[in-house]
């Protein structure tokens, strides 16, 4: 692989690890940029973060890595399964707002028994120097979106006929835009499969889709775990069939496929 490549892959890794670090918590864009000004740790924009979060931004400046990681380690030193230290809380006592953020959730990106990802970190996940933390790296190749578009086809269905759970998963899906329901619907039917950049843009409506189909509940499955169910789920199609979301409910279907794959 190339430098170009290498950093490019880089990008889109550090991509993935900041949105799942705002997902796990819950929390808006707005959270990190009012840290880092709060603990006066450097000056982070929200349009650098929107752009950060998109892969959009080529050469952020050292002091958003700076921000970013110091951020990370005190949230890892706060106290243990994201809770809010008291150090931390102190450091915070002229921002309330910021303190009940953080009381909801203050989880670090960090694989449970792995060291924290300070500044430097930060910046090797961003050049591709080094992987993000497994439970933070969503990407997607273009190899696998297809495998994948087909186990998450048996999944929701069941393994059953499309045209009989049509109706109830294009009312479970939660998206309005004709486009994407259209494109929902083929890929269930096996008619095309998703694009990797597709499954990955996805991947939130589709977790709310099995809540709203009653087989998890609103924020049970992790976006690394719905992916790794998927991914399993890929491993094995076509050597265990699904006939038996025949005799099931739809819901209950989906539910034993997940807990075959968890």
């Amino acid at each position: 692989m190339g430098y170009r490549e290498e950093l490019a892959s880089g990008r889109v890794a550090f991509a993935h690890l900041i949105r799942v670090w705002h997902e796990r918590n819950g929390w808006s864009h707005r959270v990190l940029p009012a840290l880092a000004e709060a603990l006066d740790l450097g000056r982070i924009h929200g349009s650098q973060l929107s752009m950060l979060r998109n892969g959009k931004l080529a050469s952020p400046g050292p002091e958003v890595f700076l921000a970013l990681g110091r951020i990370n380690q005190l949230l890892a030193a706060g106290g243990r399964a994201g809770e809010l230290g008291e150090g931390l809380r102190l450091q915070l006592v002229d921002s309330p707002e910021l303190v009940t953020t953080l009381e909801a959730s203050a989880l670090p990106v960090q694989d449970e028994g792995a060291p924290v990802l300070g500044p430097g970190e930060l910046l090797e996940v961003f050049v591709g120097l080094r992987q993000p933390p497994q439970a933070f790296d969503l990407r997607i190749t273009d190899a696998e979106a297809g495998p994948l578009s087909g186990a998450l086809a048996q999944l929701l269905t069941a393994g059953r006929p499309w045209r009989l759970c049509r109706d109830q998963l294009l009312e479970a899906y939660p998206v309005e835009k004709r486009q994407r329901r259209q494109r929902f619907a083929e890929v269930m039917a096996g008619q095309r499969d998703f694009s990797a950049a597709e499954l990955d843009s996805e991947l939130a409506d589709l977790r709310r889709t099995l809540a709203r189909l009653g087989a998890t509940g609103e924020g049970e499955l992790e976006a690394d775990q719905f992916l790794e169910v998927l991914r399993r789920q890929a491993a094995d199609l076509g050597l265990s069939g699904g006939a038996a979301g025949a005799q099931l409910d739809l819901a209950a279907a989906i539910r034993q496929q997940l807990k075959d794959h968890r």
